[in-house]
């Protein structure tokens, strides 16, 4: 049977043990990682492993031992209480193998977990999930973490009731960072705020984000909208060192530029953006916006996409310094 997104997540947090088992499988490995983590878990606790109640199969040990699944899966353990068997990286080619695995499961057997990399609609090992009558197939797909998936996470930590500033803070972080950032950034702040009754902030949040290319690019790109432009030259240096292309530095600037234009020509200005800003970067735009105004903003956006033109052309100018030349340029502008 499939299940939707929306159907998993609330099986991931609370599986049912009688089931013969579940086929997970996405393109990013580290999100079908965190779902199989989180069902393994809430299927034989945290103690599970220990009493030897999860066993991991890893696909080419199937492949070599084909009986491999068939007695894991009924073999009796040591220790009472539910048990796995995880079968990691599992291909169409064993397919033959789990289906019959599948068919022969009987209650009181070793639940079947199965991952994979991303299967079209044709696959033989997706099949065999869905039609099963007792047996669930689930996707994982790149999109970042609902807000009621969240909050779940928080909550685990103890932390309830979150203000939809920083909760919009903590969306609009899951969507710059990769999964298994985000759950050590949650991690850390249920850490952080542990015995501290006052509710979550956005400061909490930025005390707890990683420090990366990512907070660098911001400086400059505030920087040089605020007119600062004797310190354009050293932060570019820094970025350089740390790996950072022009051209990745030109989208980057052309995006926060856009930003602002869209909020100057929006009634609502700032608060009038989707999806919203929030909180410190909130504040910081508004005041860069009183500064710029629309027309300058024009400006800047064609500055910036002669620029790109530039950096993607055959020209033999040195790609930082043109970029570095564009960024002083606009950092001027927004001084007049």
């Amino acid at each position: 049977m499939k299940l939707s997104p929306r159907e998993a997540s609330g099986y991931f947090a609370k599986p049912d043990p009688k089931r013969t088992g579940i086929l997970i499988y996405g393109g990013d490995a580290m999100r079908v990682a965190l779902k199989r983590q989180q069902l393994i878990k809430a299927l034989v606790g945290e103690t599970g492993e220990e009493e030897m109640r999860l066993t991991r199969i890893p696909a080419s040990d199937l492949r070599s031992n084909p009986a491999l699944l068939m007695d894991t899966i009924t073999s009796q353990g040591f220790f009472p209480g539910p048990r796995v068997a995880f079968v990691e990286d599992a291909t169409d080619g064993l397919a033959k193998l789990i289906t019959a695995a599948l068919n022969d499961w009987r209650e009181g057997d070793a639940q079947i977990i199965v991952t994979a990399k991303q299967l079209n609609a044709r696959s033989a090992l997706r099949k065999a999930f869905e039609a099963h009558n007792n047996a669930y197939a689930v996707g994982i797909y790149d999109d970042p973490p609902s807000k009621s998936e969240i909050e779940a996470d928080l909550a685990k930590g103890g932390l309830r009731d979150i203000p939809s500033d920083a909760m919009g803070a903590l969306v609009a972080l899951s969507r710059d960072i990769g999964p298994g950032d985000f759950r050590q950034v949650v991690e850390k702040i249920s850490l952080y705020k542990l015995n501290d009754t006052t509710p979550l902030s956005v400061e909490d949040i930025t005390a707890c984000a990683p420090t990366s290319t990512a907070a660098a690019l911001d400086d400059v790109l505030n920087i040089v909208a605020e007119g600062r432009k004797g310190e354009v030259g050293p932060i570019i240096s820094k970025l350089a060192s740390q790996g950072v292309q022009p051209v990745g530095l030109c989208i980057g600037a052309t995006r926060h530029f856009r930003i602002l234009y869209a909020a100057a020509n929006n009634p609502s200005g700032i608060g009038g953006l989707r999806p919203p800003v929030f909180g410190a970067r909130r504040d910081r735009m508004q005041r860069q916006l009183q500064q710029w105004g629309s027309r300058k903003l024009e400006i800047a956006l064609t500055m910036l996409t002669d620029t790109d033109l530039q950096l993607r052309s055959t020209s033999r100018a040195p790609a930082m310094a043109v970029m570095e030349r564009t960024l002083v340029r606009l950092a001027m502008l927004a001084a007049r």
